[in-house]
């Protein structure tokens, strides 16, 4: 007789992914999963589990295995298409929640919206703000617009390249973007999880900062005078993100570290 604590041993992988993974095939809460270990499995439950197992066995991340990734205490839809949220991206969304507290009527843009999970998470948790968000992916918009439908977030999507998307937009008051920002060639992009997602979502295709300058040197139209704009990059482009603000005219630029201490955020204020 199959049963989860039967199929499970020497399944290759940490205890709480196998319990993820059995929770995907039998849709129940991992409580009822411990307490019913022992219980008769059906042939199909264990064929399932056998192939989500392969597939994570083979490297593919949990989100895309899934379908789903937790992010600012919400689960997003994610899928191929589609970079999986992670939790350094919170500093930029927790930098800009502050930044808008005290305004009544903010309009917000994100830049490379992926899964929608920036963009949400400023519509829900700063609901007196107008958020707009565009993405190059129609299928990445797809799912962003699913993620806004099920979360009950109120985000207008344009589709488009950077600010391509944006004719007739402009005079913001906050512009946010977690760019690709991976040189082209880093061994990062062969490693783990990054291996399995969108090249466009992960890599410029050159030196890592061409993406993060042409928003920088495209802002200053957009926004309104006295706007902010914050951007998310590597672990080592604190330096030059900086840079790039104040020669475009940004001033009050600085970095903000995420939980392992590194400069993850840059941004400033707009004033010509």
């Amino acid at each position: 007789m199959d049963t989860v604590r039967s199929v499970s041993q020497d399944s290759g992988l940490p205890r709480l992914e196998v319990h993820m993974l059995w929770q995907q095939v039998l849709q129940v809460s991992r409580a009822w999963l411990i307490a019913h270990d022992t219980d008769a499995l059906a042939p199909e439950a264990v064929v399932r589990f056998r192939a989500l197992q392969a597939r994570r066995l083979s490297g593919e991340p949990m989100a895309y295995i899934l379908g789903y990734k937790e992010f600012m205490g919400r689960d997003f839809q994610v899928g191929p298409d589609t970079l999986i949220p992670r939790p350094e991206t919170e500093l930029l969304v927790e930098t800009a929640l502050d930044y808008l507290k005290d305004q009544s009527a903010p309009r917000v843009l994100d830049l490379g919206t992926g899964t929608g999970a920036i963009a949400i998470s400023l519509a829900l948790d700063a609901p007196n703000a107008s958020v707009m968000a565009s993405d190059v992916s129609t299928d990445a918009l797809a799912i962003a617009r699913q993620n806004a439908q099920k979360l009950g977030a109120k985000v207008e999507f344009l589709s488009g390249s950077w600010y391509d998307a944006l004719v007739g937009h402009s005079g913001f008051d906050l512009i946010v973007s977690n760019p690709p920002y991976i040189a082209a060639g880093d061994p990062h992009l062969q490693q783990g999880d990054v291996r399995f997602e969108p090249m466009l979502a992960l890599s410029d295709g050159v030196d890592g900062l061409f993406a993060l300058r042409t928003i920088v040197q495209g802002a200053g139209v957009r926004l309104k005078p006295g706007a902010a704009l914050f951007l998310e990059h590597g672990w080592d482009q604190a330096l030059a993100v900086r840079q790039l603000l104040q020669q475009a005219g940004f001033t009050h630029v600085a970095s903000l570290q995420d939980l392992a201490g590194i400069e993850r955020v840059t941004g400033g204020i707009y004033n010509q």
